[in-house]
C-alpha cells in the first residue's frame, strides 16, 4: 500500500482532465459544506487551498464569494487548469507535506486530498496547518470514518486511502491550537464524506 500512497501525484497527474471533468459533472454534493467555511471566514479572506484539483468547483466559489486563494497541486495539469480560469489567483505546484509560504492563510482548506496521505504524513501535516494558519484561522478537511488504509479505483488504476481515528485527529487539532466547530462521520448530505471544521483561537 505504501508504494500505492507514494503514485498519488503521478495519478492525478495522468488523469487530470479526466478527473477534472467527472468532478464538474458529477454535481456539487459537498456544496454545503464550502458555504459552511465561507460563513465563518472574514470578508475578503486570503485561503490555502491544499490540494486544489482544476480549481472547480471549490477555488471558484471561494473566488466568487470575494476570497483569495492561493491554490497548491503536486499535478502540473491541474494548476494549468487553475491559472487558465482564475488568474488573478495564485496557484503553486508542490507536494502539500513539505510546503512552507512564510505566509498567514484566514482558512486553511483540504478537501478530498488530505485522506490519500499516509498516516504518518497527515500526522505531520498538522505542522503545515499550525505553520501557514493565522491565530484565528479556520481549517476544514476530510477524512475516512475510522483509522486505516484502502485502495480503490479510478479509471481502471488503484487509488489509495488513509485515515486516523477521530481521537488522534480531535487531538492533533487541539495540539494546534484548533477548537472543532463541527464534525460529521459519513454525511449522507455530502456524498458519505467525513468532515472536521475547526477555528483557531487567540
Amino acid at each position: 500500500m505504501t508504494d500505492l500512497a507514494d503514485k498519488i501525484p503521478s495519478h492525478y497527474e495522468k488523469h487530470a482532465i479526466e478527473w477534472d471533468a467527472d468532478r464538474r459533472r458529477s454535481g456539487w454534493n459537498d456544496k454545503r459544506w464550502h458555504d459552511r467555511f465561507i460563513e465563518v471566514l472574514p470578508n475578503h479572506a486570503k485561503v490555502l487551498d491544499l490540494g486544489c484539483g482544476g480549481g472547480t468547483p471549490v477555488a471558484q466559489n471561494l473566488a466568487a464569494h470575494g476570497l483569495h486563494v492561493t491554490g497548491v497541486d503536486s499535478s502540473p495539469k491541474m494548476i494549468s487548469l487553475c491559472c487558465s480560469r482564475l488568474p488573478e489567483h495564485e496557484w503553486i505546484v508542490a507536494d502539500m507535506r513539505r510546503l512552507s509560504l512564510g505566509r498567514k492563510f484566514d482558512g486553511v482548506l483540504a478537501w478530498d486530498s488530505f485522506f490519500h496521505l499516509k498516516p504518518d504524513d497527515q500526522r505531520g501535516m498538522f505542522a503545515v496547518f499550525a505553520a501557514h494558519g493565522t491565530n484565528v484561522a479556520t481549517l476544514m478537511f476530510n477524512t475516512g470514518p475510522a483509522f486505516g488504509e484502502g485502495i480503490g479505483s479510478y479509471r481502471g488504476d488503484p487509488l489509495y486511502h488513509a485515515s486516523l481515528d477521530a481521537g488522534e485527529y480531535e487531538h492533533l487539532l487541539a495540539l494546534c491550537g484548533f477548537n472543532l466547530l463541527d464534525h460529521v462521520v459519513e454525511d449522507p448530505r455530502a456524498g458519505g464524506r467525513t468532515v472536521w471544521l475547526a477555528r483557531r483561537t487567540a
